[in-house]
């Protein structure tokens, strides 16, 4: 089975207004990044987004860890990976929980929280990459 390292970050200017995600995954020594963006969101949506945005880009069973800044992730994370398989007690954004909690169930998972913009070079690039996506979106609407 592949180990893959799965770092994530959402971004959102205004909280809610326009976000970004990103996602990079590394895996034998190679990495792909993946981003994104919409218009009126949260930082806590565009945060479990790339976490779908990473897992959805896995072709197969897969040793993930994921490596985050937010303890929303983690949370989210941990209960859908319990042995219940449970979303926990989430009602907010539960369109996407239940889409983690699909993915969840075709790896094997572990979560890492990491400091956020503590110099964690992955954890910086993410956040940079997902900022920029979101000012990106935002300038595109003329915001």
């Amino acid at each position: 089975m592949f180990q893959v390292t799965l770092y994530t970050d959402g971004s959102c200017i205004g909280n809610p207004g326009p976000g970004g995600y990103a996602a990079i995954l590394r895996c034998n020594g190679r990495a792909k990044e993946i981003t994104g963006s919409t218009d009126h969101t949260t930082n806590n949506r565009m945060e479990l987004q790339a976490v779908i945005a990473g897992l959805q880009a896995l072709t197969r069973r897969c040793q993930v860890t994921v490596v985050t800044d937010s303890q929303y992730v983690v949370t989210i994370l941990n209960a859908c990976t319990e042995r219940s398989r449970s979303n926990g007690r989430a009602k907010a954004n539960l369109d996407l929980v239940q889409q983690v909690r699909q993915l969840t169930r075709q790896h094997d998972i572990t979560v890492q929280q990491v400091r956020a913009h503590s110099g964690h070079e992955m954890n910086e690039r993410c956040d940079r990459l997902a900022t920029a996506v979101a000012r990106q979106h935002c300038q595109a609407q003329g915001a």
